[in-house]
């Protein structure tokens, strides 16, 4: 009988910060996983964590999302900071996709897959991919958000996005 393929997990739990408001800590999980051939796994972490800050109770808990199994250096892992303004957390995911979550009950409000080729302000080719590293910047009515991050296999990119309201 064959044993199971071994994984490692070299990012585990918070990786670079949880957000706060009046009432709660907002907490991305990690726990990036990788086989032994040094590829993402596409189910290993991921989720998002509401905790009062009064008691650390937890209000609520975001599911990770499972990748696509075309999605070559995929994973539902959560380890970019996160960033939170009234009513709506972002969170952004090494699957390349920036999701804004409800801070009341988790929902998800918006969600946005970078993954893809974008024509740039500078005319050089645009790519993104995994979200790592700092969260979404909030300014001026404005969301920005860095896509792309290689390390450890992940989805490499190289585009710094900009949301605003139409």
């Amino acid at each position: 009988m064959a044993s199971p393929p071994r994984t490692r997990r070299v990012v585990g739990g918070i990786e670079w910060g949880p957000a706060i408001d009046e009432k709660n800590v907002y907490v991305a999980l990690s726990d990036f996983q990788f086989d032994a051939s040094l590829q993402p796994l596409p189910n290993g972490g991921g989720g998002l964590f509401a905790l009062q800050l009064a008691d650390g109770k937890q209000v609520w808990h975001a599911a990770p999302v499972p990748c696509p199994e075309n999605r070559k250096g995929c994973s539902p892992a959560q380890s970019a900071a996160v960033s939170v303004i009234p009513n709506v957390v972002f969170s952004g995911s090494l699957d390349g996709h920036l999701r804004a979550y409800s801070t009341a009950d988790g929902r998800v409000l918006l969600d946005y897959d970078t993954v893809r080729d974008f024509t740039t302000v500078n005319g050089v080719p645009g790519r993104g991919g995994a979200i790592n590293g700092p969260g979404a910047t909030v300014a001026g009515g404005m969301v920005f958000v860095n896509s792309g991050y290689a390390f450890f296999g992940q989805m490499p990119g190289n585009v710094l996005l900009a949301f605003g309201i139409d």
